[in-house]
């Protein structure tokens, strides 16, 4: 959360004290003695001032490892903007390469994604057919997220990769359950053993919420207490909140940005009340129509807005369609998903690094 920090300039003014018979030394050694108490104490005021230090640790790229500036040549530079161009808007790139925030964006937070790229593992221990997490069992899998991590770490050194947990929080059914929303939470143990993994890891935790039939503001407040926890974040999947008639998986889904920024003001209020660190909205999109008054999405002073190109296919259609949905649609920072067993082909982090804006989350399923 941002504080403001004073500093002080602690001195001592002596204006001809050598020629004033009237201050003797031992007031000197008192006013200078008095001086640096103050001094001291001032000091201790402004470490209390400081931020917290954050809940995560990057992991830093080997000693090989080359800036992306450096490692890229204009011809590579320009080329992945081409191709983002596929459906229209600018073909020229728009900021430098390995720039996260979207041209003309700001980042008044001090969030994780300001220094920092996010590699995350989707998934849900109930199922298999939802991503990696489900898999592998718990340490298995952070080892295997940590090597995809590193590997980000050291294509783009000047922005370490911080191991992220994706969690599906509450899964969309195909059929109404006893609520009678079309949607399943996973239970309480679950969230606790991936909540407290990333702790043991110094990584970081998205809560991903699929919604079905119930509104955002209800599966946030669900998640409330563990989004008290300072290395706990919110991801949204739009696709999946249908209307009455509509099933999840069979009819494609949607949600109000005005729902959106509900929530990402309910997530500010909540992180400046309880003291935490800035955190992150991550909001899932594929097409245009799962995300509708996309403009009243705004990050905050202590909320930092991802939005989330979600879809599978050709990678050459997955990037045009990240030029259109993140780059030529700015909220603040840009996350781009990839799918081991579906992308034609699987593309490598140099090759994600090069998109314009670089994606600040990489999310694997």
């Amino acid at each position: 959360m941002k504080k403001l920090v004073l500093l002080f300039a602690a001195g001592v003014l002596l204006l001809g004290a050598c020629a004033d018979p009237s201050i003797t030394e031992e007031s000197q050694k008192e006013s200078t003695s008095s001086d640096q108490s103050e001094s001291n104490t001032k000091k201790v005021e402004n470490e209390e001032k400081q931020e917290p230090e954050q809940p995560f640790k990057p992991l830093e790229p080997s000693e090989d490892a080359v800036s992306l500036k450096e490692s890229l040549s204009e011809k590579e530079q320009q080329e992945i903007p081409e191709m983002q161009a596929a459906l229209g808007g600018n073909p020229e790139r728009t900021v430098p390469a390995g720039e996260t925030l979207a041209e003309g964006v700001k980042d008044p937070s001090d969030g994780p994604l300001k220094d920092h790229r996010l590699v995350a593992y989707y998934g849900t221990p109930d199922s298999e057919n939802m991503g990696i997490l489900g898999e592998m069992e718990p340490e298995e899998y952070m080892k295997k997220l940590k090597e995809q991590t590193q590997a980000y770490s050291d294509a783009d050194p000047d922005r370490p990769a911080v191991p992220t947990i994706e969690l599906i929080t509450t899964m969309a059914q195909s059929e109404p359950g006893p609520d009678g929303d079309y949607v399943r939470m996973t239970s309480e143990e679950n969230i606790e053993t991936y909540v407290e993994l990333a702790e043991k890891h110094d990584a970081l935790v998205l809560l991903d919420i699929q919604l079905g039939m119930d509104t955002v503001m209800e599966q946030v407040k669900m998640v409330e207490k563990w989004l008290k926890h300072p290395h706990v974040h919110l991801a949204i999947d739009t696709e999946f909140h249908v209307a009455e008639e509509e099933k999840p998986g069979e009819d494609l889904g949607q949600v109000d940005g005005k729902e959106i920024q509900k929530a990402v003001e309910y997530v500010s209020g909540l992180t400046e009340k309880n003291d935490l660190p800035d955190k992150i909205v991550l909001v899932h999109q594929f097409t245009g129509d799962v995300l509708t008054n996309k403009d009243v999405i705004q990050p905050t002073d202590n909320v930092e807005v991802a939005i989330n190109f979600d879809g599978w296919g050709a990678s050459a259609d997955k990037q045009a369609l990240y030029g259109k949905y993140i780059r030529d649609e700015p909220k603040q920072y840009g996350a781009f998903k990839i799918f081991y067993d579906k992308d034609v082909p699987v593309l490598e982090p140099e090759d994600v690094l090069k998109m314009d804006p670089s994606p600040a989350i990489v999310n694997y399923q």
